[in-house]
């Protein structure tokens, strides 16, 4: 295992009164895959919100790439200059402009030369196959596709971490198995690390290197192994074989 490309130590957030995060540590090596695994409401969400610097935490550190990030309650680097990509639950497309548009806007944002723009626009829509629709809007597009283009807008920039939020919880079994199988490969073609948030055991197996529960706001687990089993009937997490790193 490479050193950790991603760390966080004690992370905290609370909302209100509520604490959404709780004391949250874990590492994710470089070229690394991981699940984050674990009901609804359970801070996945805030959690990845927080890595991304979309949101500030209230204790605790962040590291990526060796850099800090975000200490002593207060985030130390915006966003923009963390070289990451974000997918998010409802892919946040931005509906006036084409996928070529949607495409080009993050990479004017980025300071990307007008003249180099047009390549990288269709490196990744071959990428992600989706040539085909360069000047259609995101509208005209069904939801394998919109998800295809906000993977495209994700990586774009060719950033080191790929945070994703649960993107394809609206799709049908069969093409969000064919589109999982797709992005695992993707993933490895490129070497980017990457962060899946997903309360879908399925999702997480076909995936991840590595999965890490979360039930409270808290890291419960970390499974080596892949064999993570929710059982929603009672509302708690187990593994198919004790093989696990306690946290």
């Amino acid at each position: 295992m490479n050193e950790a490309f991603v760390r966080l130590e004690a992370i905290t957030k609370r909302h209100g009164d509520r604490e959404v995060v709780s004391n949250v540590s874990f590492d994710v090596a470089e070229g690394e895959f991981l699940a984050l695994l674990g009901p609804s409401g359970c801070g996945k969400t805030t959690t990845l919100r927080l890595i991304a610097g979309l949101e500030t935490p209230d204790a605790g550190e962040i590291w990526i790439a060796g850099r800090r990030v975000t200490a002593e309650g207060r985030n130390l680097m915006p966003p923009r200059s963390r070289g990451v990509g974000f997918v998010f639950q409802d892919l946040a497309l931005w509906p006036h402009l084409t996928v070529t548009g949607n495409l080009d806007f993050v990479l004017a944002s980025a300071k990307i030369p007008k003249h180099e723009r047009a390549q990288r626009i269709a490196e990744i829509l071959r990428l992600v196959r989706i040539e085909r629709f360069a000047q259609s809007y995101p509208g005209q597009l069904s939801g394998g596709e919109q998800q295809r283009v906000a993977l495209a807008r994700a990586l774009i920039a060719r950033p080191r971490l790929l945070l994703l939020d649960e993107p394809m919880s609206s799709l049908d079994p069969n093409l969000k198995a064919d589109l999982l199988k797709e992005l695992a490969a993707l993933q490895q073609s490129l070497g980017v690390t990457a962060i899946y948030v997903t309360h879908h055991e399925d999702e997480a197996a076909a995936l991840a290197t590595r999965m890490a529960l979360m039930m409270d706001g808290r890291i419960e687990l970390l499974d080596k192994k892949e064999r993570v089993k929710l059982n929603r009937s009672k509302g708690a997490m187990s593994f198919g074989e004790p093989d696990y790193e306690a946290v």
